[in-house]
């Protein structure tokens, strides 16, 4: 297995003989710096790469497992969070490109392919939709600065203050609901 550099994200694919070769990544906080506008700043995630060489194609199959540095929604310190997942891209030998987001279109000039962008996207994907810090773990001076100025109008009863384990309510609230599966049988 070949151990890329931090800054080596190019596969020259033209002297790969057909069949499977392997690539790993070391990803820390020097590859995020290369991108101006990425959400993470800092990491250290492990990324796998199978390349299967074919005639007509490549399939590329990625494997990320690590940890990067997010900023919490709750109180905007940074926070740990675990990234993993497999993906899959296509790189297709053809000289018309594609609209379609696993197919990369590889062109007869071309002699080398460039997996730094795609490695930062399966990153980005791989975050939670809320990056929270684990309880207790949050910024107690923005919690109570939070607290002070929650607003609400004077027909709600007032807020309970926010804290490190709160649930949204309405989500809470949608826990409850039992789905009737007798309704879903088309067959009556």
């Amino acid at each position: 297995m070949e151990v890329m550099a931090n800054k080596e994200y190019r596969i020259p694919f033209v002297g790969l003989k057909l069949g499977t070769h392997a690539f790993s990544f070391e990803i820390t906080d020097t590859f995020f710096e290369m991108f101006e506008y990425s959400l993470i700043r800092k990491g250290n995630v492990k990324v796998e790469l199978q390349l299967e060489k074919k005639e007509t194609m490549m399939i590329g199959q990625f494997q990320i497992d690590g940890i990067v540095e997010a900023e919490c929604d709750r109180c905007s310190d940074p926070a740990d969070v675990a990234v993993k997942g497999k993906f899959q891209l296509i790189y297709k030998f053809d000289e018309t490109p594609s609209n379609d987001e696993t197919l990369v279109t590889v062109y007869p000039e071309d002699f080398e392919i460039d997996v730094k962008d795609s490695i930062l996207e399966f990153i980005n994907v791989s975050l939670p939709a809320r990056t929270l810090h684990k309880k207790g773990g949050c910024n107690e001076e923005m919690i109570a600065i939070l607290n002070e100025y929650i607003l609400f109008s004077s027909n709600d009863a007032e807020p309970e203050p926010f804290s490190d384990d709160e649930v949204d309510p309405r989500w809470a609230a949608l826990k409850n609901i039992k789905k009737d599966d007798s309704s879903n049988d088309i067959s009556k």
